[in-house]
């Protein structure tokens, strides 16, 4: 432990902070206790901590993002910190700070607590509000300057009179910050999302409702309007505008099948809720993503919402489909994307983006708020809640764009298709085996459907019947057969349709180390092995033979992981064991490597 810890402490400081005298910016104070606060059941757990400047104490809000401080130990009781961002608020005379940052000095070791600090109480006749954010970077506004309660009771009036008052927001809130037990708060927050007007009718009578998505530095949180809040407060919310919204506004907690915000509360607008747009607009982010790549869909569960960025790779045309529930028509349009885990996934967009979607392809997409499907393996869907930004102006989307410029247009990509029945679905891993214990462990020559992954390179692709003319009706895929020129029948949907669509249906054979396999590979995985769909390489093979040529030939001598599943087949009165590929992924090295370290020390004899 530092000799004399007393002298590092800023002594007095906690009364400067709360009188507006501090000259302080990052004080070192004493953790002189911490609690935990009962939250919400699998909510993120919160903690309350005590601080000491030796002379007074105050209580202390953790905001969510620095509780792993508590989390790893190093924030406990007798430890010195230097708090860097935090706020202050006062709630019935009680003085509280909400800590948004923090330095833990573990130079400083820890002891008993320090002199006999007492409660640094408000003082009853002091009633002028403070600025109370306390950040260099200013994310919270200017500080406003001190009005008389007189003059700001008689300007706490509802959005509507248009009212403008700086005492009326001066006691800054985080949104992070918000619970039912707040009183007499005010956020600044940027509208990141506004929903239509949704109404009812039923036997209670009509209804209306809109919703607004909120964000500051701190966190994000939803926030309804009904009925007359709606009609007074729907034009007033402009998507991308930063607005003071004032209590009282109810807090309560969130209906998580309404949002997909990661906020365990939500606001409720209330008659006299106040809601001003702020002159200055800077200060408040944009947009806050966090983003799951499409390499790691294969580890969320189903229907979680997520963020995900990735480049544009095909886009499909607009199509409807009739709700079963609802029997309402609901355009659709599907995406295609890709991103640097070499994975690409689908992902579905509605109504009136689907309809006037304009974005080119290769670009970069942020999406905020999708949802995670097993259709097909891995699939995504936007929420209507959600949102996507084309070229957003961020790191990772600039990484992504300078990764695919440089090779990522010429990668093949693997998908998440049949990830149902791969194996990984249901808890089940599928073993790595090589080759030769494939053949020798007799795979497949039961009754019984074995699954296996093996690593192996493509050293030949069978380039007769690599395709086969499928129907056009979704869900069908059946074959098709051309009975005229310009007209394909599907004997399944009984319908003739102008042209098929060009489905794979390859051989390729495999080699490791230990052995050769022919695999059996479907359209999703042919896809990933090609690069292109079926029906774009049919069209080459048409135009130029060569050049489909070339395609096949670039597609082998490359490393795969297959997923594969060995069922017996009869084929012209003989037997025989049939290899089907139902998944496939690029190698992931740093993984391969770490399983080779693993292998080697097996080998390590003492």
């Amino acid at each position: 432990m530092a000799n004399n810890p007393a002298s590092h402490i800023d002594q007095g400081v906690l009364r400067a902070v709360f009188e507006g005298t501090n000259t302080v910016d990052a004080p070192v104070l004493q953790c002189v206790h911490v609690k935990p606060i009962a939250g919400v059941q699998g909510g993120p757990e919160r903690f309350r901590v005590v601080f000491s400047d030796v002379s007074n104490f105050v209580q202390s809000m953790l905001a969510t993002e620095v509780s792993y401080h508590v989390h790893d130990g190093k924030l406990r009781r007798g430890v010195f910190v230097r708090l860097k961002v935090f706020q202050t608020k006062t709630v019935k005379d009680k003085n509280i700070i909400i800590v948004l940052d923090l330095e833990v000095l573990e130079e400083l070791g820890e002891c008993e607590k320090i002199g006999t600090p007492q409660p640094l109480e408000s003082k009853a006749d002091d009633v002028q509000p403070q600025s109370t954010t306390i950040h260099t970077g200013g994310f919270y506004g200017n500080n406003a300057p001190a009005v008389p309660q007189q003059q700001q009771q008689q300007q706490s009036l509802p959005a509507r009179t248009n009212i403008s008052s700086t005492a009326a927001h001066a006691n800054i809130f985080p949104i992070e910050a918000l619970n039912p037990y707040a009183h007499k708060w005010a956020i600044k927050a940027r509208c990141t999302n506004k929903s239509a007007i949704k109404t009812w009718h039923n036997k209670g009578g009509d209804g209306k409702l809109f919703s607004v998505n909120l964000l500051d530095e701190s966190g994000e949180i939803r926030a309804t309007g009904f009925n007359l809040q709606c009609d007074t407060l729907y034009d007033v919310f402009q998507e991308g505008g930063v607005y003071y919204i004032t209590s009282p506004c109810r807090v309560q907690l969130a209906k998580k099948q309404f949002t997909n915000l990661n906020n365990d509360y939500e606001l409720m607008f209330e008659r006299d809720t106040m809601v001003e747009k702020a002159e200055e607009q800077n200060g408040v982010p944009q947009i806050r993503f966090n983003f799951t790549s499409i390499g790691d869909l294969q580890s969320v569960e189903k229907d979680t919402t997520i963020d995900t960025i990735g480049i544009l790779k095909e886009v499909g045309e607009t199509s409807q489909i009739v709700s079963k529930t609802t029997s309402k028509p609901y355009d659709k349009r599907e995406l295609t994307l890709v991103d640097n885990s070499n994975f690409s996934v689908r992902l579905t967009i509605w109504g009136a983006p689907a309809q006037s979607f304009d974005v080119q392809p290769e670009s970069v997409i942020a999406f905020k708020g999708v949802k995670v499907s097993d259709f097909g393996g891995r699939s995504l869907s936007l929420l209507s809640s959600g949102s996507m930004t084309v070229d957003p102006d961020i790191d990772e989307a600039h990484k992504l764009k300078g990764w695919y410029d440089a090779q990522g247009r010429n990668d093949s990509f693997a998908s998440h298709a049949n990830m149902a029945s791969m194996g990984a679905a249901g808890g089940r891993m599928d073993p790595v085996k090589s080759i030769v214990q494939v053949k020798e462990e007799n795979l497949g020559m039961t009754e019984i459907t074995d699954y296996f992954t093996t690593r192996a390179t493509i050293i030949y692709i069978k380039q007769d019947g690599f395709a086969y003319p499928a129907c056009l009706s979704a869900d069908c895929n059946k074959k098709v057969i051309q009975i005229d020129d310009g007209q394909w029948r599907c004997e399944k949907c009984d319908r003739t349709h102008p042209k098929p669509e060009y489905r794979y249906i390859m051989l390729v054979n495999a080699s490791d180390h230990t052995g050769q396999l022919w695999l059996s590979c479907f359209d999703d995985v042919g896809r990933s092995l090609i690069g292109m769909s079926a029906d774009q390489l049919m069209e080459l093979k048409e135009n130029d033979e060569k050049a489909s040529g070339d395609i096949f030939q670039e597609a082998t001598c490359k490393m795969w992981m297959f997923k594969c599943r060995a069922k017996m087949d009869n084929f012209q009165e003989q037997q025989r064991v049939r290899y089907q590929v139902s998944g496939v992924s690029p190698l992931n090295y740093s993984v391969e490597c770490g399983k080779l370290a693993e292998m080697i020390k097996m080998y390590d004899v003492q």
